[in-house]
This record gives C-alpha cells, structure tokens and sequence, in this order.
C-alpha cells in the first residue's frame, strides 16, 4: 500500500499541519482506551436489568454490529485518510452541506455529552475516592469543569503527550476490568457464584424476550462505540492507510472479549436485580466476589477509566471541528493549527466551552441511550456512504470492506435506532433537541456564509 503519511510541519498553503506521531502501538492503545471507557463500567447493570441473567447476550450483539460497522469506516479512512470521519465521509458520498453538518453535530454531540458525564462521573469518583462532602450542586460542577480544563491543557499541549496519557489511563481502566475477570474466574473456579443464571432471562413487565434483548442491545451498544473516533486521528497518525486495519479490528476484538467476559462475571457472583441499582455494578462484583479487596483502590481506578473516556472524545471532538473547518463545511478559523504546538487550538477552545455549558446545565444522567442513538444514526449513514464512494477512485490501494457487510451494518444500525428496537422514547427526545439546535446552528453558518460570499461547498 502506498505510504500517505507526511511529518511536514506545513502544508501546500503554507499553514501548520497536525504533527504524525501516533504509530500502531499508541493507536491500539487509544482504540482499546476509547472502547473501554464509562460504558461498561456502568452500563452493566441496566444492561442485566433488561434481559436477566443472559447479559452477556446484548453485548455480543452489540460487538458484531460494531464490528459490521468497523469494516466500513476502515474502508473509508484507509481511501481518504483524513480527519473528521464520518463527518468527511458523509460530505464526499452526498455533497448535502446541511447533511454534512447535521452529521458533524451529531457526532461532536456525542463526543462531548460523553466527555461531560464522564467529567460529572470522575468529580462524584473523586469525592468518593478522598471522602469528600461536595454535595450535588456546585462543588462537584467545579470538580467537574476543573478536570475539563486539565484535559484541555493535556489536549492543547499535544497529541504525543494527549496519547502517552491515554496509554496510562488505557492501562489502569484495562487494569480494573481484568481484576472483576479475574475475580469472577477465580469465584467460579471455587464453586462460588451462580452459573446457571447465564441462560436466565427476565424480561421486564410487558415485554417479550426478543424485545428485551434487542433493547438491552441498543444500550449496550453505547460501550462498544469509540472505535469510530480513531478516524479522526489519520492525520496524526504514521501511515494511516497500513496500520489502520489490523489494529482497529484487533482493538474491537479485544474489546468485544473483555466485555463478554467482565459480563460473565458480574451475573454470576451478583443477582440481575441487585447488579441492576445503582450506578457502580462492579464495585458490586469485586465485593461479592472478593471481600477483602479495597473498594477505595477500584474507586480510582473507575475514576481513572472515565477520564481516558473524557479525553479522547474531547480529543475527537476537536479534530472532527479541524477536518471540517478544512473542507469548508465549518469557518476556517475552527481549523487552524498553532503553530509550536501543532495542535487545532481553536477547536479545542471552543469545544472545551460547549463542555462547560454541558456540564453547568445539563442533566446528563440518561444520555448515554442518546449518544448512542445519534451515533447509530451516524453508523447507517457511514454503511451507505461506502456504497455510494465506490464509484470515486483514489490513486493509492486501500482496505476494502466485502459488499454484503456495510449492506447488513446499515439494516442492523438502523433497526436499533429505530422505535422498533424497544429503545425508550426519552432518547428521541432529547436526540430530537439537540438536533433542532444543530438545525438552528446550520441555518445561522449558512446564511452568515452566503451574505459573506465565503466559498464553500453547498448544495
């Protein structure tokens, strides 16, 4: 395959480009870090609360529409090794500036909703973890925006020092789900715990199984995203159009075991009505299954999980600005590059402040079904896009995905997304809210655009 990459410090316009220094190693570790972030570590339990004890179940599920959807995005960063992903992509396959938007959005909504619960969560972590009195309101809203602000100094400061970070917290989240494996394995192999709940299902009141599981799915599904915002990084990245196969699909792979097996363990040393309240599952698990184990040592290293989750998705969050402000879609000055740090500074500041906002207004406590639809919704699109871009020819070989698999990656993502996959009408909801301002933003960036006669590319 050709080699794409480039370490020039500016491009053909003599601007500063982002700095190539991510090779295979710190992007298995960033896709393994953003996979295991905040869902698993809490979404367990609703998880179980929906279908019982086969909770295992919704997460295969979830992993092989994921993995479905893998084959397409790896087709297409490998074809146009770019930032901004599905964002670009949509944007290439369709040229529909207001599609191309909405999908920006779409996509930096679920970046930074994820980031700022994952800021609230590391803030009631942090309480907990020193025994701290913040209350509900504002003590922990400036925990909160304080842990922000370090992750746009680390963001700011580089991407080698942004990954490197990510390796560490990568290494401790990764840590604290091999310990509830481990402890699962070690209290199953002592004749504790209870095995035959793995084929147990108990579907909530009203609903049949085949509903239950598909609705767990849909949840579900929300642990296994993150594989998505490796994409933004290729133009970080040491020969994207190489490296970016093997190691997705490894990453997603690892992922998809550690998950299954993290289930196995939890449903069988907790009941699926007691793993199913509250909102720290496997603090349950490691008490259930071990004891003597320090609690307070498992309460850092959630805490530590869920900020890896907050810096690679506000990492994301700003290349996806950077690449679009690039293709015109965005005003310029969202893309530009400092010049020492090779960083996208402006992007980073102004989704460092939409998180703040978040964060100070928001009661994120039930968008994780939302981040999740909104990128469901995001995956049908990118699995048609790969259809429609065969026909563009690039000069350099790529990956390329069997035709069947974006084909079934679009039925299945939008089937989840869909009122037909038992998912809670609250999600629409608050999904349609965001959307409606992203159509507001759209139509303010338009019209502010065609009164300055700025090029761009509309339709």
């Amino acid at each position: 395959m050709a080699e794409t990459g480039t370490t020039d410090a500016t491009g053909e316009d003599g601007r500063p480009t982002l700095n190539r220094v991510i090779g295979p190693g710190l992007l298995l570790l960033f896709v393994v870090g953003d996979i295991l972030g905040t869902g698993v570590y809490a979404l367990t339990g609703k998880v179980a609360a929906e279908v019982g004890g086969a909770v295992w179940l919704p997460f295969l599920l979830a992993f092989t529409v994921a993995l479905l959807t893998a084959f397409s995005y790896l087709e297409l960063v490998t074809k146009y090794p770019k930032a901004a992903g599905a964002a670009l992509y949509t944007h290439k396959a369709f040229g529909v500036h207001f599609l191309t938007f909405m999908v920006t959005f779409a996509v930096m909504c679920s970046g930074l909703t994820s980031a700022s619960s994952a800021s609230k969560a590391f803030a009631g972590n942090f309480a907990e973890a020193f025994d701290l009195s913040l209350g509900e309101g504002l003590g922990l809203t400036a925990v909160a925006v304080a842990f922000m602000t370090l992750i746009a100094l680390v963001n700011f400061r580089g991407v080698g020092e942004s990954v490197k970070v990510n390796v560490l917290l990568t290494c401790v989240e990764l840590g604290g789900l091999l310990i509830v494996i481990g402890i699962g394995a070690w209290a199953i192999g002592g004749g504790e715990g209870d095995v035959s709940r793995l084929v147990e299902f108990d579907s909530p009141p009203g609903e049949n199984a085949v509903l239950s599981v598909t609705a767990a799915t849909a949840l579900a599904f929300f642990a296994m995203v993150g594989f998505e915002d490796s994409v933004n990084m290729a133009e970080e990245t040491r020969d994207p159009v190489r490296i970016f196969p093997k190691v997705m699909l490894t990453g997603l792979c690892i992922t998809g075991v550690i998950y299954v097996l993290v289930a196995i363990s939890a449903i069988t040393l907790v009941s699926p009505a007691d793993l199913g309240e509250g909102d720290a599952p496997l603090l349950k698990v490691v008490s259930a299954g071990a004891p003597a184990f320090p609690l307070t040592v498992f309460a850092f290293i959630t805490m530590f999980a869920v900020a890896n989750s907050a810096l690679i998705n506000m990492l994301m969050a700003s290349r996806l600005l950077y690449g679009m402000a690039n293709e015109r879609v965005l005003p310029r000055v969202l893309g530009l590059v400092h010049r020492s740090r090779r960083t996208p500074w402006v992007g980073i500041v102004f989704t460092t402040l939409v998180a703040f906002g978040l964060i100070w207004f928001a009661d994120l406590t039930a968008l994780g079904g939302t981040t999740s639809l909104l990128l469901l919704c995001v995956f049908t699109i990118v699995n048609i896009a790969v259809l429609v871009l065969r026909r563009d020819r690039v000069e350099h070989r790529h990956f390329r995905a069997p035709t069947v698999i974006p084909v079934i990656g679009a039925v299945l993502c939008a089937y989840l997304a869909s009122p037909l996959s038992g998912r809670a009408g609250g999600d629409y909801r608050v999904a349609g809210v965001l959307l409606l301002i992203g159509v507001v933003l759209w139509a303010a960036t338009y019209a502010h655009r065609r009164l300055s006669n700025c090029p761009g590319h509309y339709t």
